[in-house]
This record gives C-alpha cells, structure tokens and sequence, in this order.
C-alpha cells in the first residue's frame, strides 16, 4: 500500500523508468498498451537515455556526497505515511545551524558521507546488510550557458531513485543497473545548487528482480553522476553498424533531439573512405546507408574504427567495430566462420578484498584480464547490464559479451507491471550497448520456472529484442531436465523461440558427487548451437583436502577436470561460461568460516588468488 501511495501521489513530478528508447519504436509510434498507459501518467521526471556520453563534454559530480540513513523514510513521509510536500522533506534542504529556533530534525551539512560511485554497504560497517533508504546529497556551483541544454546524467542507483534539484522533486527511476538522464536545463544556479537523490535499495515481489536472488543487494549510487552539456538540437541516439544482409555496406539511424528537428546529417568512416548524408524529419529521424569494407571485428583482431556523426548542430564521435554474429545448425558463426565460445561468466564486483560493487575503468581491465589470463574470447555478464566500462573495454581486449537483464528466478510473470519494467531494463540494455560489436547475444532470463505465463512473458521480451536490434543473437539461460539417471536433455519451451539451447548445469555439485560427470549423456531435440551457461562448484583459495571433501580446492578441481571432459562428448556444443570468474558476495551462502557471505563457486578468490580449477579451464580453452 505504501509503494502505490507513493506512486500515485508522485503522479505529476516522476517517472516509473519504462520508456522505450529505441530509435525504431519512437518513429512508428508502437508501444505496448500496458507500457503506453503507465509512460503517459508518469513520464515527466527522466529524458530519453543519451547514448556516449563520453563524447560530450561532461563535469563529473563523484567524490564524497552527504548521507542521511532513514530507514522509516522521515524525509519523505510524515507519522501517518503521507508524503510530505517538497518543502517539508528533506529535498528541501534545510540547514538546522542556520536558524536553530525552527524545528528541523535534519542537516546534511553535519551528517556522514559516502563516495560516489559506490555501495553503502561496504562503506559502512553498520550498512553492511541494510535495505532501505539513504539521501545523498551534493553541492555543486555550475554556470549555465544561454544556448546549451543541461543533463544529470545517473549511471545507476540501486534500486528505486528519487531526484530532487534545489528544493523540488524533478524524477524517479526505477532498475538498479541501467543509466537515466535528467534535463535540469534552466534550473541551475550559479552557485549552491542542490542535488538531492532519495535511493532505496528495498526488495520487493514486484520488482525486477524480485526479493530472491544469489547476490548482493549493494546500495547507493552505484556508477558515476556527471552533468552532460548539449547544444540545444543534439545527436540523443544513433546506430551504426552492417547490414544483415550485406555486410559490402553499413547502415544505421540517427536521431536529434530538440527544435530544429530538421536537418543534414553527415555520417562518415575516415579510415574506410565511407561518407553518407541524409537529412532528418520532423522528429529528428533519419536512416543511412554507404558502401564499405570494414575490417572484421573477432577476438584475435578487435578492429575498432573512429565513427563521425555530424548535424548542422552538434557532432560526435564513436569508436565502432563491424562483424556478423549467426547460427547455422549447432554452430555460431563469427563473421561467417564457426566459433567456440571460451567463456566465463562474471558478477560486477571489485576485484580485490575491498569487495563491494565494481565501476571503474580499472575494476574491468583487472577483471576482463583475468578472463583473458584464463584463454576466454567470451564473458557473461551475469545477471544485470553490468557498468560501460565493462562493455567497452571488453570490446577493446577482444571479448564477445552476453549481456542479460534481472529477469531472475521466479519474478512476478502475472503482472503486467512487472513485465513493463523488465522491457524497460530491456530497451535500456540495448539502447546503451547497441554499438558494441562485441556484444553478441542478449539474454532476456535465468532459471526461471516453466509454466504458460512465464513463456508468454519471455516471449514478448524476445519480440522487443529482436524489434530493437535484430542483428544478434537472443537467449537465456535455462536449466536442464533428466530423462533417466545418466540422460539429460532440455524440454524448456523457449528453446523454440531462442537462438541457443543455452542452460545451467550442476552435476558434481548440486546433483551428485563430482564423478557423477564420467556417466552423463546429453540428447538435444533441436539443433541448434548448445551453450553451457553455468556449470562448477566451490572451493575455499588456500583449503586442501581430498578430492571427496566439499569446498576444498581439490574437489573443485577434480570436479572440472570431470566436468570438461563431460562437456566434450555434448554434440553441438558451442559455447560454455563456468560460475564463476571470481568469489562473489552473497547472503544466501552462510557456512560460517567457509562461504561467510561469499559464493565460493569462483575460479579466484575474493582476495585474487587462483585457485587449481583455474588452471583446468585454461588447460581445456588451449585446445579449442
């Protein structure tokens, strides 16, 4: 009752983040009945996701930000769970100090800080565990140009964000791992504007994901917060890329945003000699095509070229790959000729001991080395749009990406509302990362149950995956059925709708003991390109022991030396991304002084140690 007071009460200040920001949607005027409906009451706070904001020219507002810890939400209700008007919560600001005859129960000025990006809970000793919400605060001096708009450009908050600017609540967002925009044009200051932003990492049955999963619930304002500069007609969005079909020519879309809608677009690869111009409707939309030869794009050679977008206006730059992803039967085709996918699969935390929610530059090129040190040409980024840099320099080092929303274990399927913020995470995704060529498969779900309803759900995100991009594959990562005691096949449903029999697998672990392996046969119905999206077990870096003793680092070696020798005689196999590169936080795992709050399913450990299977997985990728 409390989530629906305050959504109906937040009616003409906010927005549920379920917009659909692609380019292709927005020209046909298409839009799912439910999504149309709840866009329309509440789409007043956020702007359509800016893509490359990197190109622009940006001032970062990361650093320490003040906090305020209010569990029952004070600073936004009063004592009977109304919502206090601006003035009276805590986006107003007030400084208790400066007038000590009013009562204020608040000051940020003399309250605690946290950095920006990055979680609460590992920040604060006495955050650790907690779900609820945290102001954050900052103060920032900022000289407005007449004839430039002017963004807040959040990379993400986990999970429900309130944003207040100089007194007043401007937006709301919901969706832990995906970026969203305010334009704040004409309502800075010169100095002391206030940026407030209400986060409230809470679970709840209805969200996306739900209240169950096997990972942290990490806090806060998790990626970076910068003021993004434009002029006041701007490139919002654009798609480069080869045609499907004819991979002689590149094609693509633009879109500008703002009142002279109207104009010559040049899009041009110097290096390529490729030129195109075109000129945009009404809207701001116009499609491209030129004759080119790009250089492939693969992992042994990730050829990136500088892509020029200009308007009459504004222009940008990008750095583009060109290459072609398909299946043919039980294979992947990269650029036309078969690939096996050598992969990990990875959670966005910090490589080292420190923990915590991983978002730099740095925390990628570490963990994605790792990946590379262990032979991969594949990641998966599980289970959330993990940051950019994740993506970006993936593609920069060579690594093909699966990239997946929070459609996790058992989501509320039934409800439409539930589905609408799923394809909003969805469109999100797609319209950050839709540029990156090494993202080659997006992946709408994981382990979640058979029924009618859920496949109904799934299906519809595939629709809109393959309406936004239909250039790459789209999957999701099931989980396999035994026919007998040593048979296993997939019966999911879905697989008639996927481009992957892509699942999850345990044996050795959680069905049976580790030589469990040396018996499994494995029968598939469909032909098509088999992906083994998870398999492994735990280990504790430095635990020894026989290799029948649970968590030892033993064990799990004897158990992937099993595992890929199982994995080899799976006909059709073309991929695998083993759970998982590196110890991650967890609070479902509770064996005390073995888990402590870790899955130990990592090939490293918390504290970047390699463990023995480590060694096993890199032996196996030497010989595919």
């Amino acid at each position: 009752m409390k989530r629906l007071l305050c959504i109906v009460l937040l009616l003409p200040f906010t927005l549920l983040a379920l917009h659909a920001q692609d380019a292709t949607m927005a020209s046909t005027g298409k839009l799912v009945g439910l999504r149309d409906r709840i866009t329309k009451e509440l789409n007043c706070g956020l702007y359509p996701q800016i893509i490359n904001v990197q190109a622009r020219k940006t001032v970062s507002l990361d650093g320490m930000w003040k906090t305020i810890v209010d569990p029952f939400e004070n600073g936004y209700y009063n004592y009977r769970m109304h919502p206090h008007g601006d003035a009276s919560s805590y986006f107003a600001d007030r400084d208790f100090d400066a007038d000590r005859t009013v009562l204020y129960e608040y000051n940020f000025n003399t309250d605690r800080t946290l950095q920006v990006p990055g979680d609460w809970n590992t920040q604060r000793d006495e955050l650790y565990y907690y779900e609820g919400t945290v102001w954050y605060r900052n103060i920032f001096d900022y000289q407005p140009k007449p004839d430039r708009r002017t963004f807040i450009y959040f990379g993400a908050a986990n999970y429900e964000a309130v944003v207040g600017l100089n007194g007043k609540k401007i937006a709301k967002h919901i969706g832990g791992y995906t970026p969203f925009n305010v334009e704040v044009t004409g309502k800075l200051k010169d100095v002391g504007n206030s940026l407030i932003v209400k986060v409230d990492n809470k679970r709840h049955p209805d969200a996306v994901p739900t209240v169950n999963s096997d990972w942290w619930n990490y806090g806060g304002l998790t990626r970076s917060v910068m003021i993004v500069e434009t002029p006041m007609t701007f490139i919002r969005d654009y798609c480069v890329q080869l045609k499907k079909d004819d991979p002689r020519r590149i094609e693509g879309w633009i879109r500008l945003d703002g009142e002279q809608a109207e104009q010559e677009v040049i899009v041009e690869i110097p290096e390529l000699k490729a030129k195109a111009t075109v000129h945009t409707d009404a809207e701001g939309y116009a499609r491209f095509e030129m004759k080119a030869k790009p250089e492939y794009w693969c992992p042994e050679n990730p050829k990136l070229y500088q892509v020029s977008l200009t308007c009459e206006t504004d222009a940008v730059t990008d750095r583009i790959g060109f290459r072609t992803i398909a299946t043919e039967g039980t294979k992947i085709l990269l650029n036309g000729e078969p690939v096996f996918c050598k992969g990990v699969s990875i959670h966005e935390e910090m490589p080292y001991s420190a923990s915590g929610r991983a978002y730099s530059e740095e925390h990628a090129r570490t963990l994605l080395g790792w990946a590379k040190e262990m032979g991969c040409n594949f990641v998966r980024l599980a289970h959330y749009p993990h940051n950019e840099h994740m993506v970006r320099v993936a593609e920069e080092m060579g690594l093909m990406v699966w990239s997946e929303i929070p459609v996790y274990w058992t989501i509320q399927f039934e409800n439409p509302e539930t589905y609408a913020n799923a394809e909003a995470q969805l469109a999100d995704m797609i319209t950050r990362d839709r540029n990156r060529a090494n993202v080659i498969i997006w992946s709408v779900a994981n382990e979640t149950p058979h029924g009618a309803i859920r496949l109904e759900f799934l299906k519809k995100l595939i629709a809109k995956t393959r309406e936004m991009d239909p250039t790459r594959l789209v999957s999701a990562a099931m989980e396999k059925d035994n026919i007998d005691a040593v048979t296993v096949t997939v019966k999911d449903e879905l697989v008639d709708y996927v481009d992957l029999i892509s699942f999850n697998q345990y044996v050795g672990w959680y069905d049976g003991s580790s030589e469990k392996c040396d018996r499994m046969n494995w029968v598939f119905d469909v032909k098509k390109p088999v992906f083994i999206s998870e398999f492994g077990g735990g280990a504790v870096y430095g635990r020894h022991g026989d290799v029948t003793e649970r968590f030892t680092e033993e064990y799990q070696e004897d158990l992937y030396q099993r595992s890929v020798d199982m994995l080899d005689r799976i006909e059709g196999l073309a991929g695998t991304t083993p759970w998982i590169l590196k110890d991650f936080r967890s609070p479902r795992r509770q064996l005390v002084g073995i888990q402590d709050d870790f899955n130990r399913k990592g090939l490293i450990s918390d504290q970047g140690g390699k463990k023995k299977a480590f060694y096993v997985m890199k032996r196996w990728y030497e010989t595919k």
